[in-house]
């Protein structure tokens, strides 16, 4: 595809699908490079609960773009370090389903994007099958999952709420 295909499809674009678009790939970028953000060795061992900001001491020491970052991540993961991707010596600010679950988001927006796609609900409930049982069975039991099947549970479930965010995208720019 032509850098000229690129602007034209931009162009045909609605406001919807191109906040959309802007939003999901600015997150992702973000949310990948946060260990290269820093120096390397910064972050240690991140591990905490959901819910609570757990490692200010280490968070508040970062420049502001991954101050954010790694906010937003403590709040909101629970950032066990084996549960967790590392690299530039730094923890991600995700663990490894919340990252395959944001890779997901943009591969779903785009494949949609590109494809005529419907949503049905046993589809849904499909998708969302391997992360629940991942999850659960791994709560309730000794059962300890693996980073690419954390990943790959994640991308899963995020492909389908990304094919979901294009088709809210696109009723909303035909208003």
């Amino acid at each position: 595809m032509t850098s000229w295909k690129l602007v034209e499809e931009w162009n045909h674009m609605g406001k919807w699908n191109k906040t959309s678009f802007v939003l999901l790939w600015g997150w992702l970028s973000l949310l990948l490079f946060s260990p290269y953000l820093i120096e390397s060795g910064t972050t240690g061992d991140l591990s905490g609960v959901v819910g609570k900001y757990d490692n200010k001491e280490v968070i508040q020491e970062m420049n502001i773009i991954a101050r954010g970052i790694y906010y937003i991540g403590d709040l909101n993961c629970h950032q066990l370090s084996h549960r967790s991707y590392s690299y530039n010596d730094n923890q991600m600010s995700f663990c490894a389903r919340d990252t395959g679950i944001f890779l997901g988001l943009v591969i779903g927006f785009m494949y949609a994007s590109r494809k005529r796609t419907v949503l049905t609900l046993p589809l849904v409930i499909a998708a969302l099958i391997p992360i629940g049982l991942d999850g659960t069975i791994q709560l309730l039991t000794d059962y300890e999952s693996t980073n690419p099947k954390r990943l790959i549970t994640g991308l899963i479930a995020g492909a389908v709420t990304g094919v979901a965010i294009k088709i809210i995208a696109d009723s909303l720019d035909n208003k």
